[in-house]
């Protein structure tokens, strides 16, 4: 639905410093100032998907700074964005949400400089988010090469977690993982645009492994091969995963995209929800060649991503996936 409706605006390429719009699906627009510098904009936004406000706030910066960091950026200044119901939440509430996002964009350099509130009928909470990049080192999602291997920064199962969460069935280390996970700045984001050995980064989000990795490779004109026994999973998603907790927006995601993927028969239908489960505030995915592996790995594993792994690679073929 989105891709068509972006079909209909008209086309930014008559504006030559434009160096990414939204014509490859990538994580942020970046405008080319001089020989040296671009800027890099984003924004995002949601609604509460936890009951502690703090945690709230924290999370939906961390996955509004995500979008610069997964594009090879330097995050530099944020504005927040929020819509209360002012006639039913407290002062107090809306500032434990605004210092969430504050906590994190100081972990992460970045003043709050500013943006804008309106009553709205939910809490709405998120950052538009300015960055800087050198134009040389734009990392795209359409620049992977045949061969290449994709590399995950952070587990999957964040979905599953909060669907779990959702029915007042989610135990305290559930709970603290999928935090921890949420919370995590994808910041190792800016090294890796200074490897020249990596030739595409993105973040797995909303859309899921599988509808991230299909923008990929949609951007690419080329085919992924994910192997699931190699797919890194958040501690404890498995157990929730198993007894069926799901979201619709992985129903959703399969609905987008159950053309584009093949999966092996008698797949059992928690995995498929796994496939297709939702990352708020996702990990970054990489695609390098192989024998830069270890290389990008060791990045990852030094910024404190401990679940970043080799989950599949590139190859020639129509876009679609494969998880064998």
């Amino acid at each position: 639905m989105l891709d068509g409706i972006l079909s209909k605006l008209p086309p930014a390429t008559k504006y030559p410093n434009l160096l990414v719009g939204v014509e490859t699906g990538d994580d942020s627009a970046v405008y080319k100032i001089n020989d040296e510098q671009a800027v890099v904009a984003t924004t995002d936004f949601f609604m509460p998907i936890v009951d502690d406000l703090f945690d709230f706030g924290r999370i939906s910066a961390t996955n509004a700074l995500s979008d610069i960091y997964a594009i090879g950026g330097q995050p530099i200044m944020a504005l927040a964005i929020a819509g209360f119901p002012v006639n039913s939440i407290s002062d107090e509430d809306i500032s434990k949400v605004l210092a969430g996002g504050a906590a994190v964009c100081e972990v992460a350099g970045v003043p709050v400089a500013g943006g804008h509130t309106i009553d709205a009928k939910e809490p709405i909470y998120g950052l538009a988010v300015n960055g800087l990049i050198h134009p040389d080192k734009i990392k795209r999602n359409s620049d992977g090469q045949a061969g290449d291997v994709l590399i995950l920064g952070k587990g999957l199962g964040v979905g599953i977690l909060g669907a779990a969460m959702n029915k007042d069935e989610l135990d305290p280390k559930g709970y603290k993982i999928m935090i921890e996970s949420t919370t995590q700045l994808n910041s190792v984001g800016v090294e890796l645009a200074a490897l020249t050995e990596i030739n595409a980064l993105t973040d797995v989000t909303g859309f899921g492994l599988c509808g991230h990795v299909f923008e990929l490779c949609k951007g690419t004109g080329l085919s992924a091969k994910l192997v699931w026994d190699q797919l890194p999973m958040l501690d404890t998603v498995l157990n929730y995963a198993q007894q069926g907790y799901n979201t619709g927006a992985a129903d959703r995601n399969w609905d987008s995209f159950a053309d584009q993927v093949v999966v092996p028969d008698g797949m059992a239908q928690w995995q498929k929800n796994l496939l297709m489960d939702p990352q708020t505030s996702g990990g970054l995915l990489a695609s390098c060649p192989p024998e830069a592996a270890e290389k990008v790995l060791k990045t990852f594993h030094d910024a404190g991503f401990d679940y970043a792994c080799i989950i599949g690679e590139l190859g020639e073929g129509e876009p679609k996936m494969t998880v064998t």
